[in-house]
């Protein structure tokens, strides 16, 4: 198992250097879940939440937190992302809905944690717009499905 590279030789946090690293295209895709009563998913899907069109919202919402990610996670890199996409997938007979973000960029590092931060917040706005009506919504399950590119290559979840 590889060390942490977060921690110096002396065991202090330090943001990693990626200056020698060279510029590749990189790319992540991460999910999460949230889960609601019928009704509540009913609301959504009709477009009758109070506060609006609860998934457009979730979406931007997501994208915005991608663009933060460096200033929420303190020793995540500031990077230029080329690229967000957000999905939601209802499944009706779980009332679940899905988000699943994709992110890319040309750079000297990952774009992991802007996947995973987007994901987490997309859920958390869907949480925030319904709570009205539904303060038992759970949400779980966030995970990285996917990234390409870099010195570690390709990983996916299996």
């Amino acid at each position: 198992m590889s060390k942490l590279s977060h921690f110096d030789t002396s065991g202090q946090a330090h943001m990693v250097d990626v200056g020698d690293k060279p510029q590749t295209k990189r790319s992540a895709v991460a999910s999460g879940v949230i889960k609601m009563l019928p009704a509540t998913l009913k609301l959504i899907q009709q477009g009758d939440a109070k506060k609006g069109d609860v998934l457009g919202i979730a979406r931007i919402a997501a994208i915005q937190a991608s663009k933060k990610t460096s200033d929420l996670i303190p020793l995540c890199h500031p990077i230029t992302l080329t690229k967000v996409s957000v999905t939601f997938e209802v499944d009706e007979k779980t009332t679940f809905i899905t988000c699943t973000v994709s992110t890319e960029t040309t750079g000297q590092t990952g774009v992991e944690m802007e996947a995973l931060t987007a994901v987490g917040v997309g859920l958390l706005t869907i949480y925030d717009m319904c709570k009205a009506v539904d303060r038992g919504m759970t949400i779980g399950d966030i995970k990285l499905l996917a990234k390409l590119g870099g010195k570690s290559g390709t990983w996916s979840l299996k």
